[in-house]
């Protein structure tokens, strides 16, 4: 038995979506419930230890858990968006896809040299956006504390490559497959 079943129970698997053979762990079932979506914030805060400027938040449900553990540490939120949604000047890092490429980008003003950042998402898979975002935030000169995740799916590999980055990564849950 794990410490974080409650929240893993109120995590809905859907087989087969987005295409066959995947297994997606929906949070929606996890946000409708007022309790596990405290609960889980609370945990999420809780993961990392020592103070952080910032908590840089991965477009879009990153967002929701982002916000909220910024507002639990008392940390301003950064918003890591994909190429072209932010308004002001950017900073942006492109990364591999599986079948081509992507871009993740910043306010170039958001991370000052110096600040501590702890990037939080939904989940970790294969890992590619998160170490993006890692390399997005190292290159306006922050330092990334560590990397807090709601679930981590360990057979695909991310949480490994973002601790190979010299970067530490906790989740609340995971769970076997992709």
């Amino acid at each position: 038995m794990s410490p974080n079943d409650d929240i893993a129970a109120l995590i809905r698997t859907i087989p087969d979506f987005p295409k066959p053979g995947i297994l997606f762990r929906d949070i929606t079932t996890l946000l409708l419930d007022a309790r596990g979506l405290a609960t889980t914030i609370e945990r999420l805060a809780a993961l990392h230890a020592g103070p952080v400027d910032l908590v840089a938040a991965i477009e879009a449900r990153g967002f929701i858990f982002g916000a909220a553990v910024a507002h639990a540490l008392g940390a301003g939120l950064v918003l890591i968006r994909k190429d072209g949604k932010l308004p002001g000047v950017t900073v942006g890092v492109d990364y591999a896809l599986e079948y081509g490429q992507d871009r993740v980008e910043m306010h170039e003003d958001a991370v000052v040299p110096g600040a501590r950042v702890l990037l939080v998402d939904d989940l970790i898979a294969t890992g590619g956006t998160a170490l993006a975002a890692i390399r997005l935030i190292r290159k306006a000169g922050g330092t990334v504390a560590a990397a807090s995740f709601v679930i981590d799916l360990p057979d695909l590999g991310g949480a490994a490559r973002i601790a190979a980055e010299g970067v530490a990564a906790g989740a609340l849950v995971s769970f076997p497959g992709h």
